[in-house]
C-alpha cells in the first residue's frame, strides 16, 4: 500500500487556556514549507507543552487521514484543513485508524512505526469548540495514529507513503482505541519489541497488570 503526505504540521503558536488547563497547549500545529527534520522525538519545530500526557519516543508524531478529516468538515460544517486535529502529519491513500499496530511505513528518509490511537482529552475539546466533542469523537473512533521513529531523516508534503511491513496478528489502532478484541489484544500483547506504550495500553485495555 502507498499513499501520501498532504501536510507536514509543527507548532504555530502555543494556546493559552488559562485556569481551566495545567499548561497551555502545543495543539496549534500548521504546515511547514519544505522539508522538514524528523528527530528520535519528532518534527525539528514541533513539541509537547503537556509531557506527562503527550510526546515521547512512541508519540514522536501523529497522522490523520484527509478523508476521515473530510467527514468531520461535512458534519460540522466547517473547513478542518490540515493540523486542525493537532496533527502531525496529514496523510492520504494510506490506512491510519485502520493501520496494524506495528506497521512500518517508509517515508521521505524516515522509517515509521504505528503505535497507539490518540485519546481525545479536554484540551482537544476546548481547541475544537464543538458541543460534546470528546464523546462524539471517541463515538466516530477515527482517532488517528501515533507513530515513532524508527529511522531519523526527512520528509516533506508530497512524499510517498510506503507500507513496507505489517504485523501478522492484525490488530488495528481502532481495535485498541475500541478495546473489545480479547483475543487479538492477548496476541498483540505476545508480539516481539512492543513499543512501552502499546504494551501499556493493551494491558490496561485486557485489565491486566504491568511486568514486574
Amino acid at each position: 500500500m502507498t499513499g501520501r503526505i498532504e501536510a507536514v504540521c509543527v507548532v504555530h503558536a502555543d494556546v493559552p487556556f488559562g485556569r481551566r488547563a495545567v499548561v497551555d497547549s502545543a495543539i496549534d500545529k500548521r504546515p511547514a514549507v519544505g522539508p522538514v527534520d524528523v528527530g528520535e522525538h519528532g518534527l525539528s519545530g514541533d513539541y509537547s507543552r503537556d509531557t506527562k500526557f503527550h510526546g515521547g519516543g512512541d508519540q514522536a508524531l501523529y497522522a490523520y487521514d484527509e478523508s476521515e478529516a473530510a467527514r468531520w468538515a461535512s458534519e460540522l460544517n466547517r473547513d478542518v484543513p490540515a493540523g486542525w486535529f493537532g496533527e502531525n502529519l496529514r496523510t492520504s491513500g494510506v490506512l491510519v485508524t485502520d493501520a496494524v499496530i506495528g506497521s512500518r511505513w517508509r517515508v521521505g528518509t524516515t522509517l515509521l512505526e504505528v503505535t497507539i490511537p490518540r485519546r481525545p482529552c479536554g484540551t482537544f475539546a476546548r481547541w475544537v469548540d464543538e458541543p460534546r466533542w470528546v464523546r462524539r469523537f471517541t463515538e466516530r473512533g477515527d482517532v488517528g495514529a501515533y507513530l515513532r521513529v524508527i529511522e531519523t531523516g526527512v520528509l516533506t508534503a508530497g512524499d510517498a507513503v510506503v507500507v513496507e511491513d505489517v504485523p501478522a496478528h492484525g490488530v488495528t489502532v481502532r481495535h485498541l482505541f475500541e478495546g473489545t478484541d480479547v483475543d487479538g489484544l492477548t496476541r498483540l500483547l505476545e508480539s516481539p519489541n512492543l513499543a512501552t506504550k502499546v504494551e501499556r495500553d493493551v494491558r490496561a485495555a485486557l485489565g491486566v497488570g504491568s511486568k514486574s
